[in-house]
């Protein structure tokens, strides 16, 4: 099986579960969400570094400020759902939760793996951050489109 094929048989098997141009806006509101989360995490990193030792771990204060602007992106461009909002934002945490959890596990251990083979010490957090980013792409849409915005059958 060639590169190409294997590319289409995955994007094919993902998106053939949603509607037409559902993926399209799930991208666009993605890179939204991205911006806003990282450039938080990179914002809340900054700001409590001359306070907090390992001040990246703290940034995950900015996680709820960034579960509220993709609940709205997603409920109101994504999967166009209709009232329930608090309820559904409840599932959004609660989705994001398990992520968030993994995040503040895995953050350190990026660090300290990244750390040793680079010489930009200092941007290291934010190399980690990212690399949890694409990580949460890919998480999050499944657990959006099942338990944060499902709908009754």
């Amino acid at each position: 099986m060639s590169l190409s094929d294997f590319a289409s048989n995955w994007s094919t098997t993902l998106t053939r579960h949603m509607p037409p141009g559902q993926f399209g806006r799930y991208l666009l509101v993605g890179a939204w969400n991205t911006l806003v989360g990282y450039g938080s995490f990179a914002f809340f990193t900054a700001i409590l570094s001359p306070m907090i030792p390992h001040s990246y771990i703290a940034a995950v204060i900015s996680s709820l400020l960034n579960i509220s602007v993709s609940y709205l992106g997603y409920k109101w461009f994504v999967f166009k759902t209709k009232g329930n909002y608090l309820l559904e934002w409840i599932r959004c945490v609660g989705m994001y939760s398990g992520g968030i959890l993994f995040g503040v596990l895995l953050l350190p251990v990026l660090v300290l793996l990244i750390r040793p083979n680079t010489r930009f010490v200092a941007q290291v957090p934010y190399s980690a951050g990212a690399l949890l980013t694409v990580f949460m792409v890919v998480y999050s849409f499944p657990g959006h489109k099942k338990s944060s915005f499902r709908t009754p059958a």
